[in-house]
């Protein structure tokens, strides 16, 4: 069973006991979603940014505009945090103070390159688009030259990683157990509903089966 290494920058202080360094369970974590959150400074500024990724075994790519800020800042750093959290429940205690939250959460930390290499960067987009619904790059147009041109594409590399998992129920004190008041769990879970097709389709154009085996798999 292969783990990162521990150290400074990825150990879990705050409740280690949930800590985990397993790579594969970290990797499918990161499968498990399409939207991270990065952070970065610009002018001084601490910032946090929602985004689109994609994993390719070591590899997290993510891309936006040729003057967008926060990849600009990352390459200047030259280095980057990935975060994905999953909120898996809502827990209830007896107590104010014991309420908690079940959850599934990842920090990657790693080198920031630019993508320049034309086969490589197309890869990269299409790794995104597939980590949202697998298999999706296939039924679409391909960019063209001036999209593609148009846009940014950054490699993270997986140096160091940690992940942190909360999956239990409410932990009460021995004290409030007697009292009269209801505790427990509400799973939460992100659910796909039957696909939307848009108004202006041509006549005969179905769903394709990437979108259909996705919304089956998420329902």
């Amino acid at each position: 069973m292969a783990e990162y290494s521990i150290t400074k920058l990825n150990k879990v202080v705050r409740g280690p006991k949930r800590a985990i360094y397993d790579i594969d369970t970290i990797n499918s974590i990161l499968d498990d979603a399409f939207l991270c959150h990065v952070g970065y400074i610009w002018d001084n500024k601490s910032i946090v940014i929602p985004t689109a990724y994609g994993r390719d075994n070591d590899k997290i790519y993510i891309h936006g505009s040729l003057k967008n800020r926060m990849m600009l800042s990352l390459l200047e750093a030259g280095e980057a945090c990935v975060s994905v959290t999953h909120l898996d429940g809502l827990v209830l205690a007896r107590s104010a103070f014991h309420h908690s939250a079940n959850y599934r959460s990842v920090n990657v930390f790693g080198k920031v390159t630019k993508v320049d290499d034309p086969e490589l960067k197309m890869n990269a987009l299409a790794c995104i688009l597939n980590h949202m619904v697998e298999g999706h790059w296939d039924n679409v147009r391909q960019p063209n030259n001036k999209e593609f041109n148009a846009t940014l594409v950054l490699e993270i590399s997986m140096d160091s990683a940690s992940a942190k998992v909360r999956a239990e129920g409410v932990n009460d004190e021995p004290e409030d157990l007697n009292r009269p008041i209801w505790a427990g769990v509400v799973p939460v879970r992100q659910v796909a509903s039957k696909p939307e097709s848009d108004r202006g389709l041509q006549e005969g154009v179905r769903v394709p089966e990437a979108v259909l085996s996705y919304v089956e798999q998420n329902k």
